[in-house]
C-alpha cells in the first residue's frame, strides 16, 4: 500500500480560456498555436488498493493553480468506483478509464454513476475504455456484446461495421462514455496471440478501410474513436505486456504497417491516436510512448501518404505493461511521456495521480517541459472532454 508523497492539492477545473493564455501567465509568451466471459484486454489489468489520497488545503497563488490545473488535465486514470473517481476528477483529473476491475455499478446505479458523477463533479471530463469487439469488450454483459474486428471484416461490408459501430457506440455513450480505445490499426502479419483477430486484416489498406468504417460509426454514435497502436504493434517480436519489444525497422514500418494511418487519420478527422511503447530501430532505443521522435513521426506524418496530425495523442498503460512498468514508475513514465509528446497519459490506478501532477510540474521547472506546450494540450484535450 501506498501513499501519494509530497504536495499534492485539490484543484478545481479551470475555463479554457485561462488554458489558451496560460503561456502568457508563466512565461511571458503569447498566441500560441498551435454478462458475457470477461475478455481479455491490450491494457493490462492493475488494481489499486490505496487508501484516499494524501491532499492539501494549501492555497496557491492563481498562476500556480492554473498551470497545476492544466497539467491534471493531461492525466487519465483508471478507477475503482465511484468514489475513488471522484477523488481523482477532484485532483483535476482530465479523464478517468473504466476497466474490468472497475465496479460496474458506475454504469448502472442511479445517483452513483457516471451521469451522477458529471453533475457532482460539475465540468466536463473525458471517459474512456476498451471496446473493441471479440476479446476486447469490457462489462460487456452491461454495454453488449459485439464480434471481434476480424469476424466483423470477414463477415460484413464497411457499411454493415460502420452501423455496427454506431450501435456499440450508443450503448457506451448512453453509459456516459466518451472515448472508445478502439479501432485496432495494427495489421496480423506475424502471427501475435495479442494481436489477433483484434486486427481487422493481414492486409494494410483492408485494415484501413475496416478501421475507418468502424471509427465512423463510433463518431455517429457520439464517441471518440482511438486508433492504436501507433506505429504499429503487428509485427513487433513480442507482447509489450510481458517485456520490451522491437519492430521492424523504421523504414519497413513506414512501407507497411503505417499505411493504414495514412489512410484512417484524414478520413476521421475527430479520432485520436494511442501510441504503443514499442522499440523501431531509427527512433532510437526508447519506447515510443516516451520517444519525442515517435511522437513527431506521428504528428509531422513523415511516410508516405501521411499529413499533418493535430488530434489528441493518449499513451497506451503505463503502470501494467512491462515494456514501461519493469523500469519506471507510472508518475515518472506519466511525466517522460507528456515532455515527449503525449497529451493525455493513461494509467490503470489512481495512486500514483497527484505525485504524477507534481513530477510534471517538476519537469516545467527544470526546463525540460514549456507551460506553453502544456496549455495546447490540454486545449486539444478539452476539445473531447463532454
Amino acid at each position: 500500500m501506498t501513499h501519494v508523497k509530497g504536495l499534492t492539492h485539490t484543484t478545481r477545473y479551470v475555463p479554457i480560456i485561462f488554458l489558451t493564455c496560460l503561456a502568457s501567465v508563466v512565461s511571458g509568451c503569447t498566441d500560441t498555436p498551435g454478462s458475457a466471459p470477461e475478455p481479455m484486454v491490450l491494457s493490462s489489468q492493475a488494481t489499486s488498493t490505496s487508501e484516499e489520497p494524501v491532499t492539501s488545503t494549501t492555497e496557491l497563488p492563481p498562476e500556480d493553480a492554473k498551470l497545476r490545473a492544466a497539467v491534471a488535465q493531461l492525466m487519465m486514470v483508471g478507477v475503482r468506483d465511484f468514489d475513488d473517481a471522484m477523488r481523482a476528477l477532484e485532483l483535476g483529473a482530465g479523464g478517468i478509464f473504466i476497466g474490468s476491475d472497475t465496479d460496474p455499478k458506475l454504469l448502472t446505479e442511479p445517483g452513483r454513476d457516471l451521469h451522477a458523477l458529471r453533475e457532482r463533479i460539475g465540468r466536463p471530463f473525458s471517459v474512456s475504455i476498451d471496446f473493441e469487439g471479440g476479446r476486447v469488450l469490457r462489462h460487456a454483459g452491461i454495454l453488449g456484446t459485439f464480434p471481434a474486428p476480424r469476424v466483423m471484416a470477414e463477415t460484413k461490408t464497411e457499411l454493415e461495421v460502420r452501423a455496427l459501430a454506431r450501435d456499440m457506440a450508443t450503448s457506451l455513450a448512453n453509459h456516459g462514455i466518451t472515448v472508445n480505445f478502439a479501432p485496432v490499426l495494427d495489421i496480423d502479419a506475424a502471427g501475435l496471440d495479442v494481436v489477433g483477430d483484434r486486427a481487422f486484416s493481414t492486409e494494410p489498406q483492408q485494415a484501413s478501410r475496416y478501421a475507418v468504417a468502424f471509427a465512423e460509426g463510433m463518431v455517429e454514435g457520439g464517441i471518440t474513436p482511438v486508433f492504436k497502436h501507433f506505429p504499429g504493434h503487428g509485427r513487433a517480436s513480442g507482447d509489450s505486456h510481458h517485456n520490451t519489444v522491437t519492430t521492424p525497422p523504421l523504414e519497413e514500418l513506414k512501407n507497411f504497417d503505417l499505411v493504414p494511418y495514412a489512410g484512417a487519420l484524414p478520413a476521421v478527422p475527430t479520432a485520436a491516436v494511442m501510441m504503443g511503447h514499442m522499440t523501431v530501430p531509427g527512433l532510437g532505443d526508447t519506447p515510443t510512448s516516451l520517444n519525442h521522435d515517435a511522437y513527431e513521426l506521428l504528428r509531422t506524418g513523415d511516410y508516405p501518404g501521411g499529413q499533418w496530425f493535430n488530434g489528441v495523442i493518449f499513451t497506451d498503460d503505463l503502470s501494467g505493461m512491462k515494456a514501461i512498468s519493469d523500469t519506471l514508475p507510472a508518475h515518472e513514465a506519466a511525466a517522460l511521456a507528456i515532455a515527449a509528446g503525449a497529451d493525455q497519459a493513461l494509467w490503470l490506478t489512481t495512486d500514483d495521480l497527484g505525485l504524477a501532477i507534481d513530477t510534471t510540474l517538476g519537469y516545467i521547472t527544470e526546463g525540460r517541459l514549456k507551460a506553453e506546450d502544456v496549455a495546447i494540450k490540454a486545449d486539444r484535450v478539452a476539445q473531447l472532454q463532454r
